[in-house]
């Protein structure tokens, strides 16, 4: 096998992919929380991906993700036997996995297979594990086989109705909190939204909660300054400094409109490839 090659390809729902791609030193040095910078090919974007998944033994490492612009597009493109363009990686701060004792892991749409490697860890290292991943629609929920082998408890929450409850991951957490329920630690990983409203839910409860941030990013190493995040009124980069901080700290208006800047020419280049796609930003 050749370095940087896809060995494993799958839809794990409409426009959703799991690849495993080989890179054997990646997967030597990975930890949680920490991502690489993908290049599909020459003339795309660097982007930014949670690693999901690592083995060192087989040299290989899981990413997953959603084609929501040209990049992610191209990447999408890719089949088993395809190599990367470039890959870097493990890039940012790994995350602090240690025993809290009862711990909630919330995930949405793409983002529920970062939720599963947190949650997968958390339980390792012997927490009571409360999980809610949400979607739009059911054909949208990922990684619910996985999340009940290693969450004590699993909610599945749908924006309309299609499976599980009705509404969304903020509401219910709301719901278990407002009825007596406790956490040590809650973690979020999704669209902007999601984050800030879990955030809000936990704060008057002074519930340690993390999450992380999606920023844009080009270099990864605190060069460019692309992802700049403001945590506790000072400037940090997702990058370096995170990609995960206190939700508490978090500027989340500023944030969300950082990552949106480029939405209108991700439409454009979409539109400029000829493939008529559709995208809705945050999802």
């Amino acid at each position: 096998m050749r370095e940087n090659e896809i060995i494993l390809k799958k839809e794990l729902a409409p426009e959703t992919y799991l690849i495993k791609v080989r890179a054997p030193l990646i997967a030597r040095k990975a930890k949680p929380g920490q991502f690489v910078i993908v290049r599909a090919s020459e003339d795309c974007e660097r982007i930014p991906l949670t690693l999901i998944d690592w083995d060192p033994i087989e040299g290989t490492i899981t990413l997953v993700f959603k084609v929501v612009g040209a990049s992610t597009l191209e990447l999408g493109k890719l089949n088993t036997g395809d190599v990367l363009h470039d890959l870097v990686g493990p890039l940012g701060k790994p995350a602090e996995i240690k025993f809290y004792g009862k711990a909630c892991v919330i995930g949405r749409g793409v983002a529920i297979a970062a939720a599963y490697e947190r949650a997968k860890h958390l339980k390792e290292a012997g927490n009571n594990v409360t999980a809610i991943i949400s979607a739009r629609t059911s054909s949208l929920l990922i990684y619910k086989d996985e999340f009940r082998k290693v969450s004590d408890r699993l909610f599945i929450v749908t924006d309309d109705g299609s499976e599980g409850t009705k509404g969304y991951a903020a509401d219910l957490l709301k719901n278990l909190l407002s009825s007596g329920e406790r956490f040590d630690v809650v973690y979020a990983v999704g669209a902007a939204t999601l984050m800030r409203t879990v955030s809000e839910a936990t704060k008057p409860f002074k519930i340690k909660t993390i999450v992380s941030l999606n920023s844009l990013m080009i270099d990864g190493t605190g060069m460019c300054g692309c992802c700049r995040v403001t945590i506790g009124g000072k400037p940090m980069f997702a990058c370096v400094d995170g990609p995960e901080f206190d939700a508490h700290l978090v500027d989340f208006e500023e944030f969300r409109a950082r990552i949106h800047m480029y939405d209108e020419e991700e439409k454009l280049a979409l539109k400029f490839m000829g493939e008529g796609m559709h995208v809705k930003a945050g999802d």
